[in-house]
């Protein structure tokens, strides 16, 4: 039999290749993975990231496009444009092989050991509890309806059951970790496809190719309604900033290029597949409520087929949500087992999730603070990028793990000013120019409605963080 692993990273010579298998619990968390246990090629991140990308929520976004007065063409370019961030989620990737540690712990380069313990509780672990809940509702929601189909009212108690249900098959993936999601993500992207596939037969017999809003939009009303819709799309690449958590066991010289290539493909397709497929039935159908108005457009005998999609997409996308949440609850400073606190994150996203669906109107707050929260993520990943490339991808997982005093990234008081300054400036910037139904910036209130939080957050923050490093390069090539 083989010993557990413990988090520390420790391990016995004759363990070596055991401690990250399907059906095992991966016992690695935020430590250093061994050169010897690194295994895999870059090609099973398509899968990786892709089956969380064929999903319902995208089918969502692209009849959100075209509930807010865009045409469908202009819909459909918007989808295109908003999805090439997933370029930046390929490039951070490469960071993981680089480093041997997830993205939680490479951070630390950028804010420093507690600076970055600050922005991971916000942008990592907070944001992805969140996430957690919308994705559970939207799943549960269509549970709700397949027992229906079955002639079972939902009471209350059979919707807490379905709930804790989808929850728990969701944490088991997260728990086993890194292999099986390596294993299963595959065989769902292909199960989510065929199903999506069919639904995208149905849908097209009411396509409207010509679709125009009855009332045209013109001038700064189309300028502000391009605008927010294209940090709508954007929303979803730039809070994959954990895209390092997956790649690193890969082997050290594993192709940087075949690393963001594979990653940065696998969401890029289906994303801007699933999404246009949302802004198809959009111009015939009424997506304000998308799952009544997809059922109503296919025979009774697909709808538990396109119900039970939408309930393993949310498992696919919360799965590999949870995981990455579990790891940020290590790097916050919890010294608890990556199992531990991935089934913790679980139990508050469940706990959000019952309050969302039983008692109030939570998720219409929760999806306005997350419209909120680009805000932060748009500055956050354009540092990100912008250190990967300023370092040229150089990156020592000790040293990263090293949290003393004096230690290669403790910087001044352990937060790195260069970081700190970069993301607080550009996020203000950013907030100043964000128009979502919380919260309105003078900049875009002044602007009527053009919301440039995206643009101006991305851009200044990557340009503070670049300047105020500078003058560190011989610092960081010696590190």
């Amino acid at each position: 039999m083989t010993a557990t692993i413990p988090d520390s990273g420790a391990q016995s010579p004759g363990s070596a290749r055991t401690a990250d298998r399907v059906g095992r619990v991966e016992a690695h968390g935020i430590d250093v993975i061994p050169d010897d246990e690194r295994h895999g090629r870059p090609r099973e991140l398509f899968g990786v990231w892709a089956a969380p990308n064929v999903s319902y929520l995208s089918l969502v976004v692209g009849g959100t496009l075209i509930l807010m007065g865009l045409s469908l063409w202009q819909a459909l370019a918007v989808t295109v444009a908003g999805n090439l961030f997933w370029a930046f989620v390929g490039l951070i990737a490469v960071s993981g092989p680089a480093s041997g540690t997830p993205s939680e712990v490479i951070t630390r380069a950028m804010y420093g050991i507690r600076g970055n313990r600050v922005s991971i509780a916000v942008t990592g672990w907070f944001a992805s509890v969140c996430y957690l809940a919308l994705s559970w509702a939207a799943g549960s929601l269509a549970a709700f309806s397949l027992v229906e189909e079955a002639g079972v009212h939902p009471n209350t108690a059979v919707k807490v059951v379905i709930i804790v249900g989808i929850a728990a098959a969701t944490l088991a993936i997260s728990v086993y970790g890194h292999a099986t999601i390596l294993r299963l993500y595959l065989p769902f992207t292909v199960l989510l496809t065929l199903v999506f596939l069919v639904l995208a037969g149905y849908v097209s017999g009411h396509v409207d190719w010509g679709y125009h809003p009855q009332q045209p939009l013109h001038g700064g009303a189309l300028t502000a309604a391009l605008a927010a819709a294209l940090a709508l799309v954007a929303s979803a690449p730039l809070s994959y900033s954990n895209s390092a958590d997956f790649a690193r066991y890969l082997p050290r010289d594993t192709s940087p290029r075949a690393i963001a290539g594979w990653t940065a493909l696998g969401a890029f397709v289906p994303s801007v597949l699933f999404t246009a497929l949302g802004s198809l039935a959009g111009t015939a159908l009424d997506m304000s409520d998308p799952q009544g108005a997809l059922e109503g457009v296919v025979p009774g005998w697909f709808r538990p087929a396109l119900l039970l999609a939408i309930v393993l997409s949310a498992v696919a996308n919360n799965a590999m949500t949870a995981y990455s949440s579990g790891l940020s609850l290590q790097a916050v400073g919890l010294r608890i087992r990556r199992s531990r606190s991935v089934a913790l994150d679980g139990a508050l996203g469940v706990a959000l999730t019952l309050y969302a669906l039983l008692v109030s109107n939570f998720l219409d707050t929760v999806s306005s603070m997350l419209q909120l929260m680009v805000v932060l993520m748009g500055p956050n990943m354009a540092i990100y990028v912008t250190d990967v490339l300023w370092r040229r991808n150089r990156y020592d997982g000790h040293e990263l793990s090293d949290e003393s005093r004096g230690g290669p990234f403790w910087y001044a008081g352990g937060v790195n000013p260069a970081g700190a300054t970069a993301l607080v400036t550009g996020a203000a910037a950013a907030a100043l120019c964000v128009d979502t139904p919380l919260y309105v910036g003078p900049v875009a209130r002044a602007l009527d409605g053009t919301d440039l939080s995206l643009p101006v957050g991305v851009v200044l923050a990557a340009a503070i963080y670049l300047l105020l490093m500078r003058g560190r390069r011989a610092t960081a090539a010696r590190a």
